[in-house]
């Protein structure tokens, strides 16, 4: 059981004309250029339908269950997923006349459920993991269905191949493919093809530090799974991969390299302030990468592929605060104060004087260290950055008053 070129090429001849996946576009960054040394083609696969590469292997397994007079040998798709693999099959099954049902962790974004649902499948919250969600998926399958793997399938793996294809006809002297690794699936299709069109391409696969199995794997021989995975990327938190994708990770893949989530959170800011693209934690696990002292490419053609453009809007907004945490640009202030009226009035017009937004505040007196009388007043404050801060600091103080930052 393995995936050639020419199961990929055939892949790519179903999709063609489909309104169910496209070929998505190659942009350039000036900034990433200067950043990493490098010429840097985005492959934006997070501008595809259903906002993944997902549909490009959901669609090729299902088409194929058509028989001559356009019926099929099952009636309903069965699917597990954290997210993006269940809008594919949602899509898929739709665009091939089956009915979907798809299961998805409990604490699987509501955006992502909102999404498959609206694509007309049937949405079934089971476990908090991809796991548990997979074991009860599996338990659904009878003769009237097909189970859809998101990874452990060569069509599957076929379909999303045919992005392999697509980056070598778009950039002709590409060197470095980069692609995030979840189940191995899009890095298995991708290598794959690589492999036999241009063997002098080099492919390194990204995964989350913390659902990291592939170096484990390469190193034991053997796929390996982790019990529990913690990661802001979501789609890339399978926690395992399969026989099949390993292998063609073990034959095709050059590098494989791990980033943490700190590093994806300032990879999905750094895309959205300037690319002015919105990509999950998955497709920005790439340019993390890039951005990272681990990946070496300098002068070189590469491409990061951005797999995937599905991030919540709790997830952006966890990760903006982070981000803006670190920048130093939303500051936690303690303020020691007499408890007595004024003094919140008093510092907050410091602040105000120093061009400085109030997020919040809030007294604090049940603190052994204080004196009898005194509190804490505590300020989230919005700065332009650590030079910002340090005036209000020091304005404060020059006021009278004791400053701690708390972040």
């Amino acid at each position: 059981m393995s995936v050639q070129l020419t199961d990929i090429q055939r892949a790519q001849n179903r999709l063609a004309g489909e309104s169910v996946a496209r070929e998505t576009p190659i942009e350039t960054s000036r900034t990433l250029d200067r950043d990493t040394d490098a010429r840097i083609f985005l492959k934006m696969e997070h501008l595809q339908r259903t906002g993944s590469f997902k549909t490009r292997g959901a669609y090729n397994k299902l088409v194929q269950l058509e028989d001559s007079d356009g019926g099929s040998s099952v009636d309903r798709a069965i699917a597990a997923s954290a997210g993006n693999h269940a809008q594919g099959v949602a899509l898929a099954a739709a665009e091939t006349g089956l009915e979907a049902t798809i299961v998805m962790p409990t604490n699987a974004p509501q955006s992502k459920v909102d999404a498959t649902r609206d694509y007309g499948a049937d949405v079934e919250l089971r476990g908090q993991d991809f796991q548990a969600a997979m074991d009860y998926a599996q338990s659904l399958v009878d003769e009237s269905a097909v189970f859809v793997h998101a990874y452990d399938d060569p069509d599957i793996v076929a379909g999303q191949g045919t992005l392999g294809i697509e980056i070598v006809d778009q950039v002709s002297d590409v060197d470095t493919i980069v692609v995030p690794i979840g189940g191995g699936g899009l890095i298995g299709g991708i290598s794959a093809a690589v492999a036999e069109l241009d063997p002098s391409v080099r492919v390194i696969g990204v995964q989350a530090e913390d659902a990291a199995t592939v170096p484990q794997s390469l190193q034991k021989g053997a796929p390996q799974t982790l019990d529990s995975v913690q990661t802001i990327a979501d789609g890339i938190a399978t926690g395992g991969i399969s026989e099949l994708t390993y292998q063609l990770i073990d034959r095709h893949v050059d590098e494989v390299v791990t980033v943490s989530d700190t590093e994806i959170a300032h990879s999905i800011r750094y895309l959205l302030e300037r690319t002015k693209q919105m990509v999950e934690g998955a497709g920005a696990a790439t340019v993390a990468a890039l951005l990272s002292d681990q990946v070496d490419v300098a002068g070189e053609t590469v491409v990061p592929v951005l797999s995937g453009g599905n991030l919540s809007a709790t997830m952006l907004q966890r990760t903006l605060t982070h981000e803006l945490t670190y920048r130093q640009q939303l500051v936690q202030l303690r303020v020691r104060i007499i408890d007595e009226p004024g003094r919140m009035s008093s510092i907050s017009s410091i602040i105000a004087d120093e061009n400085a937004n109030i997020r919040n505040v809030s007294h604090e007196r049940a603190v052994d260290e204080l004196k009898v009388g005194e509190a804490y007043l505590d300020f989230r404050i919005e700065t332009s950055g650590g030079q910002h801060t340090q005036h209000i600091i020091q304005a404060i103080e020059d006021a009278g008053y004791e400053v701690t930052r708390l972040n």
